[in-house]
């Protein structure tokens, strides 16, 4: 049998919505300028909680995007999802000045998508309605609108795409390995275009409150919610809820070389890996998280001396930010201290299933302009956590290639690596 090369996988469109602003502009920007998008909690009336701060998308008003009546059967994530979706496929190309998205063949075209939970706004306002109501009063759309492939359904059916539709359920690393997954399809040659990315709007009391009872959330920055989030830090408490939305649109190459699109970075490789250890905790010893990353360098054919950027899961959790330095440190050797790595996180929270997906498109934009975003709040470094996090103000440097990592609850573990384009 003859090995024919893998095929070439670019990215050509991006969208994001996030604690920092409705756009990948927004985005992009505010964690450049070191810019916190955390702050008191304005969706319910967080005073009885202990933990009153999250990272909150501001201002989104899904009326722009979506029919008022179609929006009402919707969770606040599956709006999300359309909103970006709208603008990932505008900055591909693939919509016209008329504002009508068009495929070469529908067919070929796929969506993987990642959530954590999907659409807990629609199933908390079902459960209220049961018991103060009764059951005729629960929307007829209450459970279909809350299971979490519906924002993945919703793209498909909006844009009239007929190729696999998958959704990612794997906790916080469902972004980064929906992203993988997407690119597999590609690899499998059963799609040209693949619409990827991540979801989540959660953003709910008893899931704060939850997270509160397991000591997962910060309870000492109610004042000051700009400095919640502080990965690394040896007086960091937990993290930050938040929400958010990222898209990419990826491609097979020669399919976005034809059409003439832009092209973002290219996908290398990928892996995931289970820690088999604890639901909630991660494995202090790090293994899992040590053989995500060298899967995926593996899968993306890059040995540790090609890596030139980091993006951290960097949760500023205690049990997470020490293992994921000492993974790095493990995988790395002494190389690991001339890495530069940053958190995404610092600045806009824990959007939980959407988190890879935006930190994908971080690496992508480092790949594209040759800034590394800082890690904030950077003030008291835990002696466990002595990498170079690129403290508190952006970075020039030349990066060719980068690694993402996400390690989730139930010990998902899902690294991506990306590299420049250069033709």
């Amino acid at each position: 049998m003859t090995n024919l090369p893998r095929p070439r996988i670019v990215v050509t469109g991006l969208a994001a919505i996030s604690p920092l602003g409705l756009t990948v502009e927004d985005f992009w920007q505010g964690l450049l300028a070191g810019r916190s998008g955390i702050s008191r909690i304005t969706q319910f009336d967080p005073s009885a909680l202990p933990c009153q701060v999250a990272g909150e998308v501001k201002g989104f008003d899904p009326k722009q995007f979506i029919d008022f009546k179609e929006a009402r059967r919707m969770s606040r994530c599956s709006q999300l999802a359309i909103a970006a979706a709208d603008a990932g496929l505008k900055d591909a190309g693939f919509t016209d000045a008329a504002g009508r998205t068009t495929f070469p063949d529908p067919e070929r075209v796929g969506i993987v998508f990642g959530t954590a939970i999907g659409g807990l706004d629609k199933a908390d306002e079902g459960i209220t309605a049961l018991r103060h109501h009764g059951y005729s009063k629960v929307n007829p759309f209450a459970v279909p609108a809350a299971v979490p492939n519906m924002p993945a359904h919703h793209i498909s059916q909006r844009y009239q795409t007929y190729g696999p539709l998958t959704t990612v359920v794997t906790a916080c690393a469902s972004g980064t390995q929906a992203v993988g997954e997407a690119a597999e399809l590609i690899r499998r040659g059963v799609a040209d275009v693949v619409i990827t990315g991540g979801v989540e709007a959660t953003i709910k009391d008893f899931a704060i409150g939850g997270f509160s009872s397991m000591r997962a959330l910060p309870l000492s920055f109610n004042n000051s919610p700009e400095k919640a989030s502080r990965p690394f830090n040896q007086d960091r408490e937990g993290f930050v809820y938040s929400e958010g939305c990222a898209i990419l649109v990826i491609e097979e190459l020669e399919h976005a070389r034809r059409r003439g699109a832009r092209i973002y970075a290219e996908i290398l490789g990928h892996a995931s890996s289970a820690d088999a250890y604890h639901m909630a905790a991660p494995d202090p010893t790090a293994t899992g998280a040590v053989r995500a990353m060298k899967w995926a360098l593996r899968d993306a054919g890059v040995g540790i001396e090609e890596i030139d950027y980091i993006n951290a899961h960097g949760t500023s959790t205690p049990a997470n930010d020490a293992g994921e330095t000492l993974a790095i440190k493990k995988l790395f050797g002494e190389r690991a201290y001339s890495i530069p790595v940053s958190s995404t996180k610092s600045m806009i929270g824990h959007p939980m299933g959407a988190a890879g997906a935006l930190e994908a498109i971080v690496c992508a934009l480092t790949l594209q302009d040759g800034i590394i975003h800082p890690t904030i709040n950077y003030e008291h470094p835990d002696p466990d956590c002595d990498l170079d996090y690129v403290p508190n103000v952006a970075r020039r440097a030349a990066v060719r290639t980068t690694l993402s990592n996400s390690f989730g609850l139930g010990g998902q573990n899902a690294c991506l690596v990306m590299r420049k384009y250069e033709g």
